[in-house]
């Protein structure tokens, strides 16, 4: 197929601040390790917010979302389940908005992607968004290299720890997001290559040493991915005969670097990467009490009671704890781990159905203007395309898109894919716009990125008080005024060793977040202490279900034979999940 003879690393270089844009947007957000309580990954969050709006900027999109009307109205019937479950419903105002704020985030990145790839020079932007992808997946693999061969290194804020021996598990501390970003590394790479913006050497170079840290991971979903990349270059004739190879060659990599670094434990008396896993499955047993299988079960039992309106965006977590489980997992899940049944369980069986149509439909009108696309606009837009399908299947297994710093930049490929021009149009520059609306919806990404890091920092006060912090009390109740995390001091209230003048706030609020084995030891002790007793048996009761050891001692009088205390005597009615949000 004829290409442009324009080189790519040429039409890159001919817009600095772009690139640099798509650099700092696609690095620092999953390589920042440093972290402040309670989230994990607030600051990472909040920087992929500001990062990719300043993207947004120097990209300076102008027009209408003209062509993809099916992936917007599954972000506009998503915002308005989230606006139901914080009116109708009682989902707090804090978690309301931040789910809405990233809905919009990704509504601009994915006008954004749409907008560019109607360019002359969308191969040019693509290539610096590529350039952002592999830059990601190289600095990842170097820091699972340094968490596997060199863990004393890591000092958690430059590099993160590994929580799992002999495993990698990157600066956002998780084996799956470490793979999702070397997976989008490859296909940044590939991309790159077929635009000329990298060389043949670097590019092998390259994509065999994301394959290698992929391995370290031992990531079955990672794995999956690499089955996706061979089939990318099996199927894809209009690739080079370089990037094709590679491609396919991907999981036979893959297969040598688990070789390789099984004769490398041989000789360490070690076990390491996918080996690490399956030494670790052997110790503790492969049935997991926390295994995917059995939270999908439960799950689709939740969506059997609930089938046609669901729990709620954002009550799983609520609704789960409070439904009769026995043999639950012992896990405290905040998600189902596959976004159809999430979606499911939240949104009822129709709308869920609705907005899983409305994703597929655009899947589907990306792939199909991706293939007709010609040239180095068709290489940009089927790489785009690829990121997206590499992001759905970690979807079925996880929640990747519950993240910042994975649904922005997804949401600009996937918009890019589906703005893709075909024949003739590619060459046509998109009609005049003003660069104005970019400008602004950008600039406010930025100003939100950063107004959300400020209004963090009032619970992060509460978990890592300064040397001049105030009294708890008086560090809760301004948490409690978050606009965004207020549910952050909710916890902290709730469970309080002496009670607060926000506690009964608390209790309204904070189970809607995450419900854990000390919230719901605090929960039940005030609903027995303010005379509701049998809704503390009742709560009582789904707490032992999880066997956790950390409320061993409040169930100790039970274990005694004691049957007056409220924990030990079984309620008295049922209690469906809803009658608690009514407190």
């Amino acid at each position: 197929m004829h290409r442009t003879p324009t080189t790519g690393s040429g039409m890159i270089a001919a817009a600095p601040g772009r690139l640099m844009a798509a650099l700092l947007a696609g690095t620092l957000p999953p390589l920042l390790a440093y972290n402040l309580p309670p989230s994990p990954t607030l600051l990472n969050q909040c920087l992929a917010v500001a990062l990719w709006g300043g993207f947004v900027i120097a990209l300076m999109p102008g027009g209408l979302p003209l062509r993809g009307r099916a992936l917007f109205a599954a972000i506009a019937v998503m915002a308005a389940a989230v606006l139901w479950s914080g009116t109708a419903g009682a989902l707090p105002s804090a978690l309301t908005l931040s789910a809405l704020a990233l809905l919009a985030g990704a509504a601009a990145l994915a006008w954004a992607g749409s907008d560019a790839a109607r360019r002359p020079d969308a191969p040019a932007i693509f290539g610096c968004f590529a350039a952002g992808l592999a830059a990601a997946g190289l600095l990842s693999a170097g820091v699972a290299l340094v968490q596997v061969f060199a863990p004393d290194w890591t000092d958690g804020n430059v590099i993160a720890h590994s929580g799992l021996v002999g495993r990698a598990v990157g600066n956002l501390r998780q084996p799956n997001h470490l793979c999702s970003l070397l997976l989008w590394g490859v296909v940044g790479a590939i991309g790159l290559f077929e635009l000329r913006g990298l060389g043949r050497a670097a590019t092998i170079a390259l994509v065999v040493l994301l394959v290698f840290a992929v391995e370290l991971s031992a990531s079955r979903t990672g794995a999956l991915g690499l089955v996706l990349l061979a089939l990318w270059g099996l199927l894809d004739r209009r690739l080079s005969g370089t990037a094709r190879v590679l491609l396919i060659a991907t999981p036979l990599i893959y297969g040598l670097s688990y070789g390789a670094m099984a004769l490398y434990g041989q000789w360490s008396h070690q076990a390491i990467g996918a080996e690490a896993r399956i030494a670790a499955g052997e110790a503790t047993g492969i049935d997991s009490p926390n295994s995917r299988p059995r939270i999908w079960a439960n799950a689709l039992s939740l969506i059997a009671q609930q089938p046609w309106f669901g729990v709620g965006f954002g009550e799983f977590n609520l609704a789960w704890s409070l439904t009769p489980f026995p043999g639950r997992p012992t896990a405290f899940f905040d998600h189902t781990h596959t976004l159809p049944l999430q979606l499911a369980v939240e949104l009822g069986v129709p709308l869920a159905a609705l907005v899983l149509g409305l994703m597929v439909f655009a899947l589907w009108q990306a792939w199909q203007r991706s293939q007709r696309a010609d040239g180095d606009a068709g290489v940009a837009a089927r790489s785009a395309w690829m990121l997206v399908l590499l992001t759905g299947l970690h979807s079925l297994f996880e929640y990747p898109l519950w993240y910042a710093y994975f649904l922005l930049p997804v949401a600009f490929a996937w918009g890019f894919a589906l703005g893709a021009p075909s024949g003739e149009a590619a060459s046509a520059a998109r009609p005049k716009a003003t660069a104005w609306p970019g400008t602004v919806v950008g600039g406010l990404l930025v100003l939100g990125g950063a107004l959300a890091m400020l209004d963090y920092m009032r619970v992060v006060a509460i978990y890592a008080p300064g040397t001049n912090a105030g009294p708890l009390q008086a560090r809760i109740g301004s948490g409690q005024h978050s606009v965004l995390f207020a549910h952050h001091a909710d916890y902290a209230a709730a469970t309080s060793a002496d009670p607060l003048p926000g506690s009964l706030l608390a209790f309204r609020r904070a189970p809607h977040y995450l419900m854990d084995t000390r919230l719901m030891l605090a929960w039940t002790r005030h609903l027995a202490a303010n005379g509701q007793l049998d809704r503390a048996r009742a709560l009582a009761a789904r707490l032992r279900e999880f066997r956790n050891a950390d409320s061993d001692e409040f169930f100790a009088p039970c274990q005694a034979g004691d049957t007056q205390a409220f924990q030990c005597q079984p309620p008295q009615a049922p209690h469906g999940w809803r009658e608690f949000t009514a407190e």
